[in-house]
């Protein structure tokens, strides 16, 4: 199901007319994968390099449309540039709490230009339900949708 999932969006992303169509696509396809309760994207403000503003979304609404750098697990997969996978949120002092339900989380960072633009967050209702294969799946969709922002720079 994850090569499946990550195909189509390798595949949408060679001929996607525009990042928001991108997104919204691998939101929904992302969402699809068992477990993973809410699946969306943050985007680094080009107004406000210190804010992360929330894209397309699958799941349940969240006040959280806006989170600066320097909060919560979304804030820190940028300032960190890595992926952090977390099996209990309640036991991260880091976590801004979106849901009662929500029991784990992974970021994974969107690399394009040399920088960090975004990131695809995933929330599960299961404890510890993201492992190395999560991580994998999701950097490589990350990477999909990175290499498209950079062929659209590079056009521009």
């Amino acid at each position: 199901m994850l090569e499946r999932i990550t195909v189509s969006i390798e595949n949408f992303a060679a001929s996607a007319s525009s990042l928001r169509e991108l997104e919204e696509l691998a939101a929904r396809e992302i969402a699809g994968v068992p477990g993973y309760d809410w699946s969306g994207f943050y985007w680094v403000d080009q107004g406000d390099a210190e804010m992360l503003v929330l894209g397309a979304f699958v799941g349940a609404p969240t006040e959280h449309v806006r989170i600066p750098l320097s909060s919560g697990i979304c804030g820190a997969a940028v300032a960190q540039a890595k992926a952090i996978v977390v099996d209990d949120v309640a036991r991260d002092p880091r976590y801004l709490a979106c849901s009662l339900e929500t029991k784990s989380e992974i970021v994974v960072p969107i690399h394009a230009g040399g920088r960090i633009v975004g990131e695809i967050d995933i929330d599960s209702h299961s404890p510890a339900r993201f492992g190395a294969e999560d991580r994998a799946f999701l950097e490589r969709c990350a990477g999909a949708v990175g290499a498209f922002i950079e062929r659209t720079l590079a056009r521009e």
